[in-house]
């Protein structure tokens, strides 16, 4: 997933599990996973580097497609 730079509009590169870097302006940003049904935050499940989510809200397993992904400054 190519994830553009909220400041600078530049592609963002990974610099760990859920934070996200810009070498552009040098900003640092952590992705939020949430909920496309009910907008609360997911966990992140990874098994045998298959990667899910799991709703508390909702009670049911999420896939990483259907999640609603947005960035925060971190």
């Amino acid at each position: 997933m190519e994830l553009q730079c909220p400041k600078c509009d530049h592609e963002l590169v990974r610099s760990g599990e859920l934070k996200r870097h810009c070498e552009n302006c040098h900003s640092d940003f952590k992705l939020h996973v949430a909920c496309n049904e009910c907008g609360d935050e997911i966990e992140r499940l990874k098994a045998c580097g298959a990667v899910s989510f799991w709703c508390n809200n909702c009670n049911e397993l999420k896939s990483k497609s259907s999640a609603v992904y947005t960035l925060q400054n971190g």
